[in-house]
């Protein structure tokens, strides 16, 4: 390697260090924010343990309207038994010393990194924007704005619309031979690593775009794969729980590919055409 494309090389990890360190430090502070109210993010996780979610309701909803069309059905599958399910007051557990801090640390962690989600996308904006051109470099509020919010709109995506599923399906074992027994480490675990994850799939689009800015990926990669995606969203999918809860998952990872195929289409790199030569003219 020639010593003119070694410095250019040391120069770029040392701005991706500048950069690390700046992240790291803005989502230290933002841990230290967010530990006045871990307290309450832990409540709010554990709401679903209760058996009480809008799945229940919405249950209730389409059982009172089978009564009401179909009796007979109603009475023969006992469906009352299962609108009338009292509530159970659930409690995680733990088994090691300081294991309840340690979760604590781990949630105050995750909601400090989203707390200073404008910080660590502006320094990622600064280390690409040499690439870039200087019209590309005034879409810097625009690119932060919409990569925060599109985070933020995959996390609670999650934490209010397949949480409750995933905890739902997981009572629905409960018997008499066998009670749930929740450890708070392996639940908060479970549920932080989701967070995260649906936060990154919901950043899709906005990878796309700056992709096929660069034109690394356009529509016409991206559009004849989508039965890959598809296939792809639902073998993630899969390993998480029952059917329902395997179409909730699957559905929107495989409608943020297809944004971002639209992404692609409209804000791609476009293709400069060479003009053929006007008839008559030399070759």
């Amino acid at each position: 390697m020639s010593e003119e494309k070694v410095v250019p090389f040391i120069e770029h990890l040392v701005e991706l260090r500048k950069r690390l360190v700046i992240i790291v430090i803005a989502v230290v502070v933002g841990m230290g924010v967010a530990w006045n109210f871990s307290n309450d993010l832990l409540h709010f996780i554990e709401k679903p343990l209760t058996g009480a979610t809008y799945l229940t309701e919405i249950k209730k909803t389409v059982y009172a309207k089978v009564k009401e069309r179909a009796p007979a059905l109603y009475s023969h599958y006992k469906l009352d038994q299962e609108v009338n399910v009292p509530q159970k007051q659930r409690v995680l557990n733990y088994s090691a010393p300081l294991e309840p801090f340690f979760m604590q640390c781990k949630i105050s962690m995750l909601a400090g990194f989203v707390i200073v989600l404008p910080i660590v996308f502006f320094q990622i904006w600064l280390f690409i924007a040499p690439g870039l051109t200087r019209r590309e470099r005034r879409m810097v509020v625009p690119f932060i704005s919409a990569a925060t919010v599109t985070f933020c709109v995959g996390a609670m995506f999650f934490l209010i619309i397949i949480w409750p599923v995933i905890i739902n399906f997981s009572l629905s074992y409960e018997s008499e031979g066998l009670q749930s027994w929740f450890n708070i480490s392996a639940y908060v675990n479970f549920c932080l690593r989701l967070i995260l994850i649906f936060g990154l799939i919901f950043e899709l689009p906005i990878l796309t775009l700056l992709l096929a800015r660069f034109g690394i990926v356009s529509y016409q990669f991206l559009a004849p794969k989508r039965k890959y995606a598809l296939l792809a969203s639902a073998i993630i999918a899969a390993f998480h729980a029952d059917l329902i809860t395997m179409f909730v998952i699957m559905i929107p990872m495989y409608l943020m590919y297809e944004i971002s195929v639209w992404v692609a289409l409209i804000f791609g790199k476009k293709k400069v055409s060479v003009p053929e030569d006007m008839p008559g003219q030399a070759a």
